[in-house]
């Protein structure tokens, strides 16, 4: 069966780093785009960074660009989110996502989510 499974979250201090991992199993993982989603309490899952196929383009939220970089390990079905710089207000449930073409049409696909806590 499809898993996305993160891992990497925690605490970290404002101005910290934190390395997310989604490794990805149940489908041909180089032939799909992947993404990171955000969900802080009491507010709407955003998308955070996507990364297509390849890992020849990267897109980012406004909020996140410049700090985040999204990353891909084709070999070992792994996605990475290096969170820089981190603020108060990335504090988040953080979600790996894709979305996968089955018989029955596209199928969307999110991991449990890990923690990220950023404060003093």
């Amino acid at each position: 069966q499809v898993q996305l499974v993160e891992s990497g979250g925690g605490l970290v201090q404002p101005g910290g780093s934190l390395r997310l991992s989604c490794a990805a199993s149940g489908f041909t993982f180089r032939n799909y785009g992947m993404s990171w989603y955000r969900q802080a309490p009491g507010k709407e899952r955003e998308l955070a960074a996507v990364i297509t196929t390849g890992g020849y383009s990267t897109n980012y939220a406004d909020s996140v660009k410049g700090r985040f970089t999204i990353s891909r390990d084709d070999t070992n079905n792994l996605l990475y989110l290096q969170m820089n710089s981190l603020k108060p207000e990335d504090a988040a449930v953080y979600y790996c996502y894709t979305r996968l073409a089955t018989s029955l049409g596209p199928r969307d696909y999110w991991g449990q989510g890990t923690q990220v806590t950023v404060s003093s």
